[in-house]
């Protein structure tokens, strides 16, 4: 759990904020083998002159080197998940862009039975997945959603 207490973003203070501490490494890993096997796969893309009607180019090796890169790039997305909390609410962050939800709108936190990551529950039946609390994070999540709930307890009963 990452506390950055006082931090400030824009107008906004947050005074608490979690991320997933495995699907970090595991991204992080994936990532790297993802790109040596297109770093290996670009090496080995040279002409042998067998004859079959392939011909591999320098611009063929060149493109599987950025076809890796921008498949790793995109399992790095997983890694930037986020939740933090403030005065004004909460701040989910996903894959790509941070999403922040006002208190009066947030009903809690929970982990629906079967589920990879928690869940903020909305009005009207909806919600918004927190793939920063994911259930492989084990007492790691438990405490994050803990910690959540003594926030909302504190932000909403004003």
């Amino acid at each position: 759990m990452t506390a950055e207490t006082g931090q400030r973003v824009g107008d906004k203070t947050w005074v608490w904020s979690v991320s997933s501490k495995r699907t970090a490494r595991y991204a992080m890993v994936a990532a790297a083998i993802i790109f040596a096997v297109h770093v290996v796969l670009a090496f080995t893309l040279v002409d042998a002159g067998s004859g079959t009607g392939v011909y591999f180019r320098p611009v063929d090796q060149l493109a599987m080197l950025a076809i890796g890169g921008c498949l790793s790039g995109a399992v790095l997305l997983l890694a930037r998940s986020r939740l933090r909390v403030g005065p004004q609410g909460v701040g989910v962050r996903n894959a790509f862009m941070e999403k922040v939800i006002p208190w009066s709108r947030v009903n809690g936190l929970f982990f629906v039975e079967g589920a990879s990551w928690a869940r903020i529950e909305l009005p009207d039946d909806e919600y918004t997945p927190v793939l920063a609390i994911q259930t492989n994070d084990g007492e790691h999540a438990a405490r994050a959603a803990e910690t959540f709930r003594e926030y909302m307890a504190r932000y909403t009963a004003s």
